[in-house]
């Protein structure tokens, strides 16, 4: 595996990853690291995942994270409503009658009332290509689950207290995101190899439309590209993202506009600016003069 053969599979399920990125993804395949990417919302952090997925056809295993996520939500419960239903059952038909307390909670921990999420089912073996375990927005969580993911991230193992440890020989391709709305903890981050994941040039965005809204005609593409980096150099409040560029040539292409200009930039604006604040910095700023500079480049 090479970062060119790495960049060329991902070209062929619709990502163009430039050498940075798909060298990290290349090191962190072979030495089986986690790999934690962050970067502004919107350059494709999450769809790398994705990608990856069907790169490999590995089952694409998503943990987006929020404030308050722990354990139970993150990496495995106990199904206690089919563990009081099981009990009640084995009282109805006799069968719990003579057995000691301890016989009997050792029936309700079995495996079938384990419920596996997400980190859980990423360690857990499985036939055919190891998953890709996505952990989205690791920012948001929590100092304590970044502590608790320390062992998992480590030796790609989960201790359940109450069955052993479970962990698999072919580890998972983890990929953590980040937004970077807080600082990730060194500790975490000496676990992952690491990627700051920029917004594309120009000729890579233009790429990026072509291929993601086919048909599209080549000077629209670019005008759009370019629109949309002009856009983001106007300190707006959330920046359009790859995923706004992609969503704005496919509704232009939708109406049959094939040159952008002010009346179908304004028209069709809520693709790619999301509030208020910043359409009206836009408008202000001149759709005229930001389609003009846009076919000019």
């Amino acid at each position: 595996m090479t970062p060119e053969s790495v960049q060329s599979a991902l070209a062929e399920h619709g990502y163009l990853a430039d050498r940075g990125l798909s060298t990290a993804l290349m090191l962190a395949i072979d030495l089986r690291r986690p790999l934690l990417l962050e970067g502004d919302p919107g350059v494709g952090k999450t769809e790398l995942a994705k990608v990856i997925a069907q790169w490999t056809g590995g089952e694409l295993i998503r943990l987006q994270c929020y404030e308050g996520i722990d354990v139970a939500q993150a990496v495995y419960d106990w199904d206690y409503t089919r563990q009081l239903l099981h009990l009640r059952a084995s009282e109805a038909a006799g069968s719990a009658n003579g057995r000691s307390t301890s016989d009997l909670e050792a029936e309700l921990y079995d495996e079938r009332f384990l419920i596996r999420r997400a980190i859980l089912r990423a360690v857990t073996p499985v036939d055919g290509p190891p998953p890709v375990l996505l952990i989205d927005e690791i920012d948001r969580a929590d100092d304590e689950f970044e502590a608790y993911l320390l062992e998992v991230l480590s030796d790609f193992q989960v201790t359940v207290p109450e069955l052993g440890v479970i962990r698999t020989e072919r580890p998972p391709v983890v990929i953590l995101t980040s937004n970077r709305t807080r600082d990730v903890h060194d500790a975490l981050k000496r676990r992952c190899l690491y990627h700051w994941v920029e917004h594309p040039s120009l000729e890579r965005e233009v790429d990026i439309v072509r291929l993601r809204v086919p048909g599209i005609a080549p000077a629209l593409a670019r005008s759009i590209a370019a629109a949309v980096s002009e856009l983001r150099s106007m300190d707006l409040y959330k920046p359009p993202g790859i995923a706004e560029t992609i969503d704005w040539a496919t509704a232009l292409q939708r109406l049959g506009i094939d040159v952008i200009e002010p009346e179908s930039m304004k028209a069709t604006l809520g693709t790619v600016v999301k509030y208020r604040e910043d359409t009206d910095k836009v408008e202000v700023h001149g759709l005229g003069a930001i389609a003009e500079r846009a076919q000019l480049r």
